[in-house]
């Protein structure tokens, strides 16, 4: 086997603590609580790990990284081990002061989620009273202290609608990005696959108001979107690829390929604990499982997207097919893509409104 490129992030899941309950949080379904979280100088151990190993940016994410009061310690920790630090962030748990804090030790991005256009419909879909004030509030923090901006707006049935008003909102917040974050049917979006998945109408329009926005908009934000996987003829290169280009790693320290990963029963999972970050990334047999196109069955095997999709995500495969070693079902060269399909369209036309709210 040739050995693995050197890893260009790191996404570091801080905490699961959150005080919002959005009902697709890519969190999974079993949180880890504070008592098992990695202490401040382990944290910044795997910082200068990643970053001796040829990492470039740490992701700062959570649950909500806020939650824990050494995060201010922690981002100068990521900047004095060289790391460009983004913040990805509710706001909820910032202050004014906070954010001049975080600026002052080292911060170089922030990265902020919305819910919806507007209080009612926000906070709803967060499940927090208030919360919609309190990013509007922090998003002019953030701007004003000179800090990039990317806005993260999570879509799905209950928000698709108003994708217009989405992308003029964030124009106003001064954002110089904004991600169009079609919801992924992981752990808590699984559960509420019902109230969240897309009609096929919804997606096609949603791709015509980013495209022309993107034209209208060039040269002031940047936008990202990707179709929802389950109405997409070919799946998305997860990750950029399993055990490629970046890791994870979560508040009680394990080391995944993807933040999904521990959803693949059957997978050997290490720890910061057990052995150096350098060599979990270069041999451990969950980066090893699916790295490269060795792995990889037909249709995969011989087909010419091989190295643009990678196969596309383990994690899809094994929740559809029972199997992480098999063909991404949402691929239209999978057997089991017009299945994966028409459960997604059924999904969708159920109408239903209610949330199953994350929670621990």
């Amino acid at each position: 086997m040739t050995a693995p490129q050197i890893p260009m992030a790191l996404l570091a899941e801080l905490t699961h603590r959150c005080p919002l309950k959005c009902p697709y949080c890519s969190n999974p379904v079993e949180l880890i609580r504070r008592s098992e979280e990695l202490t401040t100088e382990v944290w910044i151990d795997v910082f200068r790990q990643a970053a001796a190993m040829g990492a470039l940016h740490v992701h700062l994410s959570g649950g909500e990284p806020a939650s824990r009061r050494d995060l201010e310690d922690l981002t100068e920790g990521a900047r004095d081990a060289g790391l460009y630090t983004n913040l990805i962030t509710s706001g909820v748990g910032l202050s004014e002061a906070r954010i001049k804090d975080l600026a002052a030790r080292g911060l170089d991005h922030v990265q902020l989620s919305i819910q919806g256009v507007d209080p009612e419909t926000a906070d709803r879909i967060g499940g927090y009273e208030g919360g919609f004030s309190t990013k509007m509030k922090v998003a002019g923090w953030v701007v004003a202290e000179g800090l990039p901006l990317t806005v993260n707006a999570v879509m799905h049935r209950q928000n698709l609608d108003r994708l217009a008003e989405t992308i003029e909102m964030a124009v106003e917040l001064g954002a110089r990005r904004l991600e169009v974050a079609n919801t992924q049917y992981h752990g808590w979006a699984y559960r509420n696959r019902f109230a969240l998945m897309p009609t096929e109408e919804q997606v096609r329009r949603g791709g015509q108001i980013v495209a022309e926005a993107r034209e209208r908009l060039a040269g002031t934000m940047v936008i990202d979107y990707v179709t929802p996987d389950h109405l997409a003829k070919f799946p998305k290169p997860c990750m950029g690829g399993w055990g490629r280009i970046g890791l994870c790693v979560t508040p009680r320290g394990t080391v995944l390929p993807c933040h999904a990963a521990e959803t693949i029963t059957g997978l050997d999972f290490e720890t910061v604990h057990d052995r150096p970050l350098a060599e979990i990334w270069s041999n451990g047999p969950a980066f090893t499982a699916y790295r490269g196109t060795n792995w990889m069955p037909e249709p995969c095997a011989s087909c010419d997207r091989k190295t643009k999709d990678w196969g596309g995500c383990r994690c899809q495969a094994f929740a559809w097919n029972g199997d992480a070693g098999t063909t991404d079902p949402v691929c239209s060269k999978s057997s089991g893509h017009a299945k994966v399909r028409a459960a997604a369209m059924a999904e969708a036309a159920e109408g239903v409104d209610a949330f199953d709210y994350r929670s621990f």
